[in-house]
């Protein structure tokens, strides 16, 4: 009977140090993904700007300031991209500026994080209708997916979110 008691003691022991160093290791893991979130959200604020604004005057340097902040298919997204949007912005005279309201961490871990922008975007254009003035004010939503990339984050993936509200 005492050998019971011992071993199941034991066993219990033995038990109790596992999970206790599961919980200590999921609470480590935890902390390493709110870290990693916080500098994502700091640099997808900063990209999200860059990557949503543009000048007709300086689109190639404002289209390689938005290109280096991707990776993967991105890149080739972006570039797609500029092959329309630069001859239309041209001939319109646009300009867009995004400037970030706020940012919200979605989801995280040490190197991926998905990180929400809400942004005002102010467009200028030389063409005027009644659907679109001269200049436009919208809030608008984006997210991007960051990913570490050797100690520097990247956004690999970015989408606005449907749902413009233009402000009045």
């Amino acid at each position: 009977m005492k050998l019971r008691l011992t071993a199941f003691l034991a066993v219990l022991a033995v038990a109790a140090g596992v999970a206790a160093g599961w919980v200590f290791l999921d609470q480590r893991r935890m902390a390493e993904g709110r870290a990693a979130g916080q500098e994502a959200a700091n640099a997808a604020v900063t990209y999200a700007a860059d990557m949503l604004s543009y000048d007709y005057r300086t689109i190639q340097e404002d289209r390689a300031r938005a290109r280096a902040h991707a990776t993967g298919d991105l890149v080739g997204r972006l570039d797609r991209l500029a092959k329309t949007l630069a001859p239309a912005a041209a001939r319109q005279k646009t300009v867009q500026q995004a400037v970030v309201a706020g940012a919200a961490v979605e989801s995280a871990t040490p190197d991926e994080a998905r990180v929400l922008v809400f942004l005002n975007v102010t467009t200028s254009s030389s063409e005027t209708t009644s659907e679109s003035p001269r200049q436009q004010v919208v809030q608008n939503r984006a997210r991007l997916v960051m990913v570490r990339i050797d100690d520097r984050w990247l956004v690999s993936d970015l989408s606005t979110l449907l749902g413009n509200t233009p402000i009045r």
